[in-house]
């Protein structure tokens, strides 16, 4: 599933684009990469469901995966303000982003429910891609490694090798480093950080499957340090946030990272 030469390379535009927005920043983005290899990078884009639709149908064939920024763990049901999985499948949804921190610390989601949504996702055939990330207190406290720990194993309790293997990503966004007010990583941190989570998969799953399950770097990821941080073999790719809603800066980093 992972190739160490394939970049996972996305963004997730949050509550800040519209759909006219969403359709403009694609139309341009599928331009600018159309002669990218797709066995280099696994580009994808996470916009607000309301421009799902309209995305699916400009994304159509193109290399480019499209993702929803979270999921229901029930199919259907007296759920007011979800969104269903079957829902998510009908649009042709291929990714769905689960436990991102702000869903965690503004919207009170558990590890709990994060396991809940990972089966969900990954029952209706979408990959599952997890976010997890200690807050900047638990790593004043130094427990950002037993934090990490306990939201993959709970996260992922009740997934299989196999299913792992198929449709799981991960996601390591430190709460501190995201946002506005993000402090950006050092080096050093990211890679005991993905050294850890590396350990964890492995242990869940095992060497052949925990070793090759795509880790991804996100929080306050920028042009300075891109490179810096995937020079870590530990990281698989990048989740940007607003250094990559334009398609033009979207395109310069990642050629800068496989131009490396």
């Amino acid at each position: 599933m992972n190739d160490s030469k394939l970049l996972y390379f996305g963004t997730n535009t949050k509550m800040y684009k519209t759909n006219e927005e969403t359709r403009a920043f694609l139309t341009e983005l599928l331009k600018l990469t159309a002669d990218l290899n797709p066995d280099d990078a696994r580009l994808f884009v996470i916009p607000s469901f309301t421009a799902l639709t309209d995305a699916r149908k400009i994304l159509n064939a193109s290399p480019i995966k499209l993702g929803a920024q979270n999921i229901c763990w029930e199919d259907a049901g007296e759920y007011t303000g979800e969104i269903s999985p079957v829902m998510l499948k009908e649009i042709g949804v291929d990714i769905v982003e689960i436990g991102h921190s702000e869903r965690r610390h503004i919207f009170g989601e558990t590890d709990d429910q994060a396991e809940k949504k990972v089966r969900a996702a990954i029952n209706h055939g979408m990959t599952a891609l997890l976010c997890i990330g200690e807050t900047n207190e638990q790593k004043d406290y130094g427990i950002q490694d037993e934090v990490l720990s306990m939201q993959l194993k709970i996260g992922l309790h009740s997934i299989t090798g196999s299913e792992a293997a198929k449709a799981l990503w991960i996601a390591y966004e430190p709460v501190w480093a995201i946002g506005v007010n993000g402090v950006p990583i050092s080096k050093s941190y990211a890679q005991d950080r993905h050294a850890h989570i590396r350990k964890v998969l492995i242990d869940l799953f095992g060497e052949e499957t925990g070793s090759r399950i795509p880790v991804l770097y996100g929080g306050s990821v920028n042009m300075d340090n891109a490179l810096l941080l995937m020079s870590d073999p530990n990281i698989n790719g990048l989740f940007v946030g607003r250094s990559a809603w334009e398609a033009a800066n979207f395109n310069k980093m990642l050629r800068s990272i496989l131009n490396r």
